[in-house]
């Protein structure tokens, strides 16, 4: 996954997660494991991938799935940048 560090920094910096960031690894739970991953901050990591990639994200393509892991969320941007 070549976007994974670019993905994880987005989330750190929506996130303000500091040093945390630093144990964020492919694997690593994103919903329910991070107290800060509410519904407002979804939409603010959608809003900012929108924008660093020059995406659009409709919000049918946005599930629970998309955010289960940082691999899901970096999957889903690379399928994007894809189309």
């Amino acid at each position: 996954m070549q976007h994974l560090e670019e993905v994880k920094n987005i989330l750190a910096d929506v996130l303000s997660l500091g040093e945390r960031k630093n144990s964020l690894k492919e694997d690593s739970v994103l919903l329910g494991n991070i107290p800060e991953l509410d519904s407002m901050a979804v939409i603010n990591i959608i809003t900012a991938l929108e924008e660093y990639y020059d995406i659009s994200v409709d919000d049918d393509e946005i599930s629970a799935k998309t955010f289960a892991t940082l691999g899901s969320l970096t999957h889903f941007v690379e399928q994007k940048l894809s189309q």
